[in-house]
């Protein structure tokens, strides 16, 4: 599946028409901050929306020297300082991390605190209504337990600041296709007590809203089963009879087009081929390997179910590569280019 650009209609917007991506910095020991100062150079992107980012401009230096660019950026120490009208990307020094203290390919305290600092910042800009969504480079998670110890993920970080309450979802998306999932960060020893109706049918209702908003008009979504050969008619397990098909015929009466459950192990392929436009598994290495085997480097994490959508590459920080100039954008690029076309959408209809 090759990169395919922003169609031309989005890469002519006036400064004043453009929507606003809010993006924070993520993990300063790995690829991020080269990420981060390829993505900045990108003319499609930069024409797509207004970006706003939040981090350190020593960082984003370092990065930039890494990844041999020089973004042109318009530097302020506080967002409110930014013109609307600016062509170029803002970029909010925070002034809080000097990356000559920072070892790469190193989980430390000091790395966690920053990427934390500066997701934190975004989401308050977006909540306050300066943006229509969120992206980030990659985070490392046990730094960012080393800094803020109740960081469990990025879902129950934004429950924390966002105030959110309702159901919330991680989903995979490789260009057309998405992967939305019932459960997440949970042992595999749990998932099948989890797995209930209530659940699947909001894993339905998620995806089926945020493909929607991401431009699908009715989004095809098939459903693979919990147990091998989605339960073989009952021989390997009964979620498939008592749990799964109640739950995708309770979801296709609220208008959600939803088939299945259909085994996990070819469900793929027919959606690779065209069948469906999204896959909800019922646990997260059931999808995440598909999806990272078809495009590891293209790949996108959208975090639906806020207020506010967020995005990220699916790749996590790439240690064993920091510093050596190698990092691919693509990932980068997509969850970026994906947060635009969300955050334009939202401004239109706002």
């Amino acid at each position: 599946m090759a990169h395919r650009p922003l169609p031309a209609d989005n890469q002519s917007l006036a400064p004043a028409a453009r929507p606003t991506v809010a993006l924070a910095m993520g993990d300063p020991a790995g690829i991020s901050p080269e990420l981060m100062a390829k993505a900045l150079c990108l003319d499609d992107l930069r024409q797509a929306a207004r970006l706003v980012v939040f981090g350190d401009r020593r960082v984003l230096a370092a990065g930039a020297a890494v990844a041999g660019v020089s973004p042109e950026i318009a530097v302020v120490a506080d967002p409110a300082e930014a013109p609307a009208d600016e062509s170029r990307p803002v970029f909010v020094d925070l002034g809080h991390l000097d990356p000559a203290t920072i070892r790469l390919g190193e989980v430390s305290r000091e790395g966690g605190a920053f990427a934390v600092a500066n997701f934190r910042a975004a989401l308050r800009y977006a909540a306050a209504g300066h943006a229509q969504a969120v992206a980030f480079t990659p985070f490392n998670k046990a730094a960012m337990r080393l800094a803020h110890p109740s960081y469990e993920d990025e879902i129950t970080f934004l429950t924390e600041e966002l105030g959110a309450n309702g159901p919330a979802s991680e989903f995979n998306i490789l260009e057309g296709l998405w992967n939305a999932r019932v459960t997440s960060h949970v042992p595999l020893r749990d998932v099948a007590r989890l797995i209930t109706r209530e659940a699947v049918v909001n894993g339905l209702v998620l995806a089926d809203g945020a493909m929607r908003e991401a431009g699908f008009a009715r989004p095809r979504i098939a459903v693979a089963g919990l147990n091998p050969h989605a339960g073989d008619g009952g021989n390997f397990g009964r979620e498939e009879i008592d749990v799964i098909a109640p739950a995708v015929e309770e979801a296709k009466a609220r208008g959600i087009a939803a088939d299945g459950p259909f085994p996990s192990d070819t469900v793929f392929l027919r959606a690779r081929a065209g069948a469906f436009d999204a896959v909800l598994t019922m646990y997260h290495d059931q999808g995440q390997i598909a999806m990272k085997l078809m495009g590891f480097d293209r790949g996108v994490t959208m975090l639906g179910g806020f207020a506010i959508p967020v995005l990220t590459p699916a790749h996590g920080t790439a240690y064993d590569i920091a510093g050596k100039g190698i990092a691919n954008i693509g990932a980068t690029r997509a969850a970026f280019e994906l947060a635009a076309k969300i955050a334009r959408k939202r401004l239109k209809e706002a």
